[in-house]
């Protein structure tokens, strides 16, 4: 696949937008369309040789059918003047992975001009992600289709890279199932998943803050931030850090839901505050 000069030079784009816009959208509606002539669909919505030889192509009729059952929200065929909403668009993505191939032409029927088709699953979805994830590279877009064909969220390159490697090994049971669902939620394009991932971080942040021996919360978390920092200085700084999410975890809509609490305006708000407090947590982790 072509590796364009400005992938080259100076680089790929900062990959950090999180709704389709309508040039991405416009090639995602070539690419479906794309598949939709060539055959490439025909594997589970085949249109039939009228001879009973077999698919020559894709019924797009019933292929339509199922895109309406199954992803409300996209029109059949879509058109790209029309912009659904991006999590529409996601779903609907991952309906044309699970039914696409690589079309291989085979015998070809002479009476009515076409070919039967053969079917190749494994090809067909890993050209699909590779165009997918190109369209969505080239657009800045802040999603990548996994291998299987799912859609997670990058975040900040460090941070991307981090939290798909993490395993977390904590010596807690509870605390590492938290700090699982933080990861697995931040990484999720839902947005409302996504603050599913700052409950879960803050349950683990209190969590971790009970682990170390003392005679009450207070007293273990102190504990906790003494192993962390033995310099005066830094360790001041931590202990203002502490305090400082405890009480966001309060005063916003993080961890209770009562009237009072601060909504959490935007998506770049969330992940400021996932990126703060899982610092802290993990210099915490590694001192433990």
């Amino acid at each position: 696949m072509t590796e364009y000069f400005s992938d080259r030079e100076p680089g790929p784009r900062a990959r950090t937008k999180l709704e389709i816009e309508a040039p991405a959208w416009g090639g995602i509606v070539a690419l479906v369309s794309r598949y939709v002539s060539n055959g490439g669909f025909g594997v589970d919505f085949p249109e039939d040789c009228p001879d009973g030889r077999g698919p020559v192509g894709t019924d797009s009729r019933t292929l339509g059918l199922a895109v309406r059952a199954e992803v409300p929200g996209i029109e059949w065929l879509p058109r790209a003047d029309q912009l659904p909403r991006t999590p529409n668009i996601l779903d609907f993505l991952e309906f044309c992975h699970e039914h696409v191939s690589d079309p291989i032409e085979g015998e070809f029927h002479r009476f009515f001009g076409h070919s039967h088709l053969a079917f190749d699953r494994d090809k067909g979805k890993v050209d699909f992600r590779a165009y997918v994830n190109r369209i969505f590279s080239r657009s800045g877009l802040a999603y990548t289709m996994e291998d299987t064909g799912r859609f997670t969220r990058l975040a900040a390159p460090v941070l991307d890279e981090e939290l798909r490697a993490a395993v977390f090994e904590t010596g807690d049971d509870t605390l590492d199932q938290l700090l699982e669902a933080a990861r697995a939620k931040f990484l999720n394009p839902d947005p409302d998943s996504r603050r599913e991932a700052l409950e879960k971080l803050w349950d683990a942040w209190e969590r971790l803050k009970t682990l170390e021996p003392g005679k009450n919360k207070r007293a273990s978390a102190a504990a906790l931030l003494d192993k962390t920092a033995t310099e005066p200085t830094l360790r001041k700084v931590l202990e203002d850090e502490a305090t400082a999410l405890t009480n966001i975890g309060n005063t916003f809509r993080i961890r209770h839901s009562e009237t009072t609490q601060v909504e959490l305006a935007g998506d770049n708000h969330v992940d400021y505050l996932f990126h703060r407090a899982l610092s802290l947590i993990q210099l915490c982790l590694r001192a433990r």
